[in-house]
């Protein structure tokens, strides 16, 4: 963890689990490589972001006001918070 500052860059809206993939609706703009932690009642991890896709496509950054496929590494679920890791 850098500063121990979050940032809140998303939601959760949905959760494939057989693909281990969150739908993640954006409020601020998310790059590969940043340190995010995801929380929620029941979910409390933190991983680096190391895969995202719009419409099945990889890209490196997205900006706010999109959604994106995150691949994550534990289960989530609906309405769970994304924070950037500052």
């Amino acid at each position: 963890m850098k500063s121990g500052k979050l940032e809140e860059v998303g939601e959760v809206s949905h959760y494939y689990g057989r693909i281990g993939v969150a739908v993640v609706d954006l409020k601020k703009s998310l790059s590969i490589g940043d340190q995010i932690l995801i929380s929620g009642a029941t979910t409390h991890f933190e991983q680096k972001v190391v895969s995202m896709q719009i419409e099945h496509e990889d890209v490196k950054e997205v900006k706010k006001g999109q959604s994106i496929g995150l691949k994550v590494i534990e289960k989530v679920r609906k309405n769970d918070l994304v924070y950037k890791m500052l």
